[in-house]
């Protein structure tokens, strides 16, 4: 019998992205972005999202305003049937919710025509992400038992009649437009045309959910002419209703304590974390650039032969969180665990090294009260006299803890259990955005980040703050010939964050 070797049939999964706040995708949209083959995403999806995107797949952006063609819907069904028929996991992400003014019906007609299975994931829509976000209540007991959800931008080649602007005008609740701003002038004449009131209360969001939010309080008869006065494009949703009148101002998301500060951070990749969250929740512009690469050895010889035996050392000692995770990571990954440590006492040199160390069930049995070497030295060359020390350091750094142990009688082994290298090259939005002062603060974490962003970056520095971890990451940056604006208390990540606060705040 002759076999069939048409490939198998894949899947689409219509996904809503929300507002744009990665926080706000769904679980479900996560699951379907790690699956997916390829991605096809409008414009105004946030890039962040397309983090959790399977690595592999292929992403497509269906075009942007003033920049690449826009996709006909045609083309997008038509690449939706094709990946299909081909047997990949298609995910098209929305802005938004997939069926609401987002043309969902059009592309589902198409892939039930072809026979591809598909999916629809929900979205937060612009609606209740707008509202959430401006601290506005859509419905309220008293003033609005209804919401209506109004398109600014009908098809030209619709059939029905228009928009009944008088329904609407009489409508017992709130109204929320969306892609209502560029057609501002014409509804809201047909509104008021309808008998709507002219002192009807509005708020105008734009970027809803993003680090740039803003919001515009007026009403119904000041809406395009604070429209154009403010030059909002899209995206940008309208709220028409009492519901609208008595917020606070600003609202709780636009009077977060970093609100509309734009903050580089420049740690390693794997490490972006710990200072983008917290930011993010403070109302910060984050953006990243990691100004060095860490990275295993070149070989994990030395690193074995020093793990084959501990019982020949006294003390651990560790000078990075780093150090702790490549090295016992690389315990692991040779079949042992931390009984392997046996009665070996352990060194960190600050808390973050401290913490790490208790993702892996262990305690420092030494940590100095100041994060620099000479602390830690301090602390471990009394009673160092024919001790032996193991370092697990960088490829790279200072020798002061050594030269201090072996100064004061210890017998030391160093051993590198991962290697720092720096970035070799300025991204260009990066340095666009430098060089026209957009970005407010610096993070500067380590002394070798300060060399690497100095030799990088250094012209451009002189437009932004710098914000340090350490005293002597200051010193490093006051060496290389730049001040900093913002020094942690606490030589940690938290520590970072609330010295820009403070600064910011006075």
């Amino acid at each position: 019998m002759p076999s069939d070797l048409s490939p198998p049939v894949g899947k689409a999964y219509l996904v809503g992205a929300g507002p744009g706040d990665p926080g706000m995708l769904t679980l479900r949209g996560v699951e379907c972005l790690r699956r997916a083959d390829v991605v096809l995403y409008d414009y105004l999806v946030n890039r962040e999202i397309l983090r959790f995107a399977n690595e592999h797949a292929e992403q497509i952006c269906l075009g942007q305003h003033g920049k690449t063609r826009i996709w006909t819907q045609a083309e997008i069904n038509e690449a939706l049937v094709n990946r299909g028929l081909a047997g990949q996991q298609v995910v098209r992400l929305k802005g938004g919710d997939p069926t609401i003014f987002a043309r969902g019906s059009e592309e589902l007609g198409a892939l039930q025509a072809a026979g591809i299975p598909w999916e629809v994931v929900p979205g937060v829509t612009a609606a209740t992400a707008v509202a959430s976000c401006a601290g506005i209540s859509l419905t309220d007991r008293d003033q609005a038992s209804a919401v209506a959800l109004i398109t600014g931008q009908e098809s030209c080649d619709k059939r029905k009649p228009a928009m009944d602007y008088q329904g609407l005008a009489n409508f017992p609740g709130t109204l929320v437009f969306y892609m209502g701003v560029t057609t501002a002038r014409t509804w809201t004449r047909q509104l008021l045309l309808a008998g709507k009131s002219p002192d009807t209360a509005a708020a105008i969001v734009r970027r809803c959910s993003l680090p740039d939010q803003q919001t515009i309080y007026c009403r119904l008869d000041e809406i395009a002419d604070r429209v154009a006065a403010a030059e909002i494009r899209p995206p940008a949703m309208i709220i028409l209703g009492e519901v609208t009148r008595s917020m606070a101002h600003p609202c709780w998301f636009e009077g977060r304590p970093l609100f509309g500060v734009r903050i580089l951070i420049t740690r390693p990749l794997d490490q972006l974390d710990q200072l983008r969250q917290p930011l993010m929740e403070l109302g910060a512009d984050v953006l990243t650039h990691p100004m060095i690469r860490i990275d295993p050895p070149e070989s994990w010889a030395p690193v074995d032969q020093a793990c084959s035996d501990f019982s020949q050392y006294d003390w651990l000692v560790f000078s990075s969180a780093n150090g702790v995770r490549f090295l016992l990571d690389r315990l692991r990954a040779t079949g042992k665990d931390a009984r392997a440590l046996g009665n070996l006492r352990i060194a960190a040199i600050g808390p973050g090294t401290a913490r790490e160390l208790r993702r892996f069930h262990l305690d420092a049995d030494l940590q100095p009260g100041e994060f620099r070497a000479e602390s830690l030295a301090a602390e471990l060359v009394q009673g160092a006299a024919e001790q032996r020390f193991l370092l697990a350091r960088a490829s790279r750094g200072r020798e002061v803890l050594a030269e201090q142990l072996r100064a004061a009688g210890g017998i030391v082994d160093q051993v590198v259990v991962y290697r720092s290298s720096d970035a070799r090259q300025i991204q260009p939005d990066i340095q666009q955005q430098l060089a026209l002062g957009q970005i407010d603060w610096v993070t500067v974490t380590s002394s070798a980040i300060a060399r690497a962003l100095v030799r990088l970056a250094g012209p451009l520095l002189g437009k932004c703050k710098l914000a340090s971890i350490s005293p002597l990451t200051s010193s490093t940056l006051r060496e290389c010939g730049f001040e900093p604006q913002a020094e942690a208390r606490e030589y940690t990540m938290p520590g970072v964050v609330q010295a820009i606060r403070e600064a910011v705040a006075a």
